[in-house]
């Protein structure tokens, strides 16, 4: 609750800057527009007269207005800087605000001289534009993500004592059953008790296929429910749900310090002592030559063209809308250091099962001796009346190729050996090499030996006293691993896997998916051994695993990955969480965290690199060939920087997921009408 009143509270600071900055600048604007044309400067210019009596004391109490008022942020922003011995962007624009006002109040009641009271107004006009402007950035940013919640139902088809009744979402209890007609949003996240449906999850983890959802499966509150009518058991309520759960993890990240963040602020830091010794010099030059006018509006443009405004929205900006597509993309960041590492990952350690592998006992080759149809069903026909998981596999295998299992007669189970049974007329035997043994049935075909030297399981078909065939069976691999290893390699990454199993089986998955190196038969507890046996090697090691028994060796790892969290996103040993159980989700993390910290560089040039130019000009070092630039143009060349800033970390949106438009059948058919 203490973390969610926090982000509340920033997020309304947020909304309350832009509030504020919008009502200083039209304020500060109007009062501008008469500054402007009582300003002999501006008359002299655009060739008209105004005078009005007492015309100096009226610009100075327009522009003291201004000054208090629409400098307010600035000023206020300069003391918060200066108190805690940080002097940054509010200090320059401060200092730079005060030196033009008080100089140009000097003018008016104790000195001779040129006042700069509409370069002052315009000044602090574009100030707050910038700022303006970026507070709308950042909150656009960070808001991206919880507009989601906005799409969630408000109410829900409770079911209770066989009547449906409509309440609020939030009245929901663990335990309710809803019913979710097609069209509709799930209310909450929980699990399918009835029903069968394609639910669109694309808002939610970046899925853009439906996925198909039976009894038993869980779903996410928010997703829509596209065809069958479903019946849920609410799970999870209010702040434990998925949604609640990834977005304050995003907050968290986006909250999180940033590695390229403290560059920056030791940039602004540089800048501010770079600019305000310029500033001095730049005074004391021009002063010698007998031009204090000059000299002072001089030093006032290199203080604010040198404002590190830019650098301020430079990375906060880029973090806030990475966190967001991630997040959109089913990747969740906990660790924004961790994040921005991934980039530099020299090799990245896949756990074999469930992750590489589907976790699924399945056929992988069938070798027959028969027609393979026929084999098939006789096989199948036997292995119905086991609960064996091997004998599951087989069935499942079969029905998947279509094939009609016959009934068996006589069924009979041989303990250690396999079963036995009449199809039809004929004798089937399914079983181990043990039932060869015993029937006296040579294995002679090199393929199944083969088979058995890759550590799979073999089962063997007898028809009628004659071997008929074999089914190797094993965890079966992703096709998804196959690119995701690839894509890898071909990156430079060195790809290595752990897993339990035994040498063959390990070394028929490596062989099967290019894997650079692997280590078989490791215990859950020595996982984090083999990681820092890689880190002594002087490799940055990423690893991904499904964060239970992998705990260790996700936090020995420079950065740990979690894949296949579903809807548990709160697994607190990783730096990143995969909602999905897909390996190309890794490539997908690098290929972010390179364009993330490319468009955090590419930022922080846009906000400093201009300096090189900018400062020497505001000095006046071209003033001798006519190019002058005067407080109000380095403003507009500093907000400039800004707005490049905001549009550059913009174009990071184009690697949003695309969302295609999912509904029932009926609602397809009237959109594309």
């Amino acid at each position: 609750m203490k973390q969610q009143r926090h982000s509340k509270h920033k997020r309304h600071g947020h909304a309350r800057h832009i509030h504020e900055f919008k009502n200083k600048f039209f304020v500060s604007l109007i009062l501008t527009v008469p500054i402007l044309l009582l300003s002999e400067m501006i008359q002299e210019w655009f060739n008209f007269t105004i005078e009005i009596p007492f015309q100096r004391e009226v610009l100075f109490l327009l522009s003291l207005i201004v000054y208090a008022y629409g400098g307010q942020p600035f000023l206020t922003g300069m003391i918060r800087e200066v108190r805690k011995r940080q002097p940054g962007m509010m200090t320059l624009i401060g200092t730079a605000i005060s030196v033009a006002f008080f100089y140009s109040a000097g003018t008016v009641f104790l000195i001779t001289g040129k006042d700069f009271f509409w370069e002052l107004a315009t000044l602090i006009d574009v100030m707050l534009l910038g700022h303006w402007i970026e507070a709308k950035s950042v909150l656009g940013a960070s808001k991206a993500l919880e507009e989601l919640v906005k799409i969630m139902p408000t109410t829900a088809h409770l079911i209770r004592k066989g009547k449906i009744i409509d309440v609020p979402v939030s009245q929901l209890e663990v335990g309710d059953i809803v019913l979710i007609r097609p069209g509709e949003k799930i209310p909450s996240d929980g699990r399918v008790v009835e029903g069968e449906s394609f639910v669109n999850e694309a808002l939610l983890t970046g899925e853009s296929k439906p996925v198909h959802k039976k009894v038993e499966d869980k779903v996410i509150g928010g997703a829509i429910n596209e065809e069958g009518v479903l019946k849920v058991k609410i799970e999870r309520t209010g702040e434990e749900t998925y949604l609640a759960q990834v977005i304050k993890l995003v907050k968290q990240a986006q909250e999180s310090r940033s590695r390229t963040q403290d560059l920056a602020n030791r940039a602004s830091a540089l800048l501010f002592y770079v600019a305000f010794s310029v500033g001095i010099v730049t005074y004391m030059i021009w002063f010698s030559f007998g031009n204090p006018e000059f000299a002072l509006e001089r030093s006032v443009t290199v203080l604010v063209i040198a404002c590190p405004h830019a650098l301020g929205l430079a990375i906060p900006l880029v973090v806030a809308i990475s966190t967001s597509i991630t997040a959109k993309s089913g990747i969740l960041i906990r660790d924004r250091r961790a994040f921005e590492m991934v980039k530099d990952i020299d090799a990245v350690v896949f756990d074999k099962t469930g992750t590489l592998t589907l976790g699924k006992f399945g056929v992988s080759d069938i070798i027959s001796f028969i027609p393979e149809e026929k084999l098939l069903e006789l096989t199948a026909s036997i292995e119905l009346n086991s609960e064996h998981i091997i004998a599951k596999a087989i069935v499942e295998y079969a029905k998947g190729k279509g094939i009609e299992i016959p009934q068996t007669r006589q069924f009979k189970a041989l303990p250690g050996r396999g079963a036995y049974g009449k199809v039809g007329k004929k004798e089937v035997y399914v079983g181990s090499p043990n039932l060869l043994k015993e029937m006296k049935l040579e294995i002679k075909d090199p393929e199944i030996k083969k088979l058995q030297e890759q550590g799979k399981t073999v089962v063997f078909t007898v028809v009628d006293g004659k071997l008929a065939g074999a089914f190797a069976l094993s965890d079966r691999i992703r096709e998804e691993s196959r690119e995701a290893v690839r894509k890898l390699k071909k990156t430079g990454v060195k790809v290595y896997m752990l897993t339990g199993d035994a040498e063959e089986v390990a070394e028929w998955v490596a062989k099967e998916l290019g894997i650079d190196d692997y280590f078989a038969q490791v215990l859950p507890e020595e996982k984090a051994e083999k990681i820092k046996l890689l880190k002594e090697k002087g490799l940055k090691v990423a690893m991904v695993g499904d964060g239970i028994n992998d705990a260790p060796a996700l936090v020995t790892a420079d950065v740990g990955i979690a894949i296949g969290a579903g809807t548990d996103v709160a697994i607190e040993s990783a730096d990143i969480i995969l909602v999905r159980n897909d390996p190309r989700d890794v490539v997908k993390v690098a290929d972010l965290s390179q364009k993330t910290y490319s468009k955090m560089v590419q930022n922080l040039w846009w906000a400093g690199g201009y300096n090189i130019f900018a400062i020497p000009l505001a000095a006046g070092v071209l003033s001798g060939y006519g190019i002058i630039v005067n407080p109000a143009i380095g403003a507009l060349l500093m907000s400039l920087s800004t707005v490049i800033v905001a549009i550059n970390s913009q174009t990071l949106r184009k690697y949003e997921p695309k969302i295609e438009f999912t509904g029932t059948r009926a609602e397809k058919s009237k959109h594309s009408h």
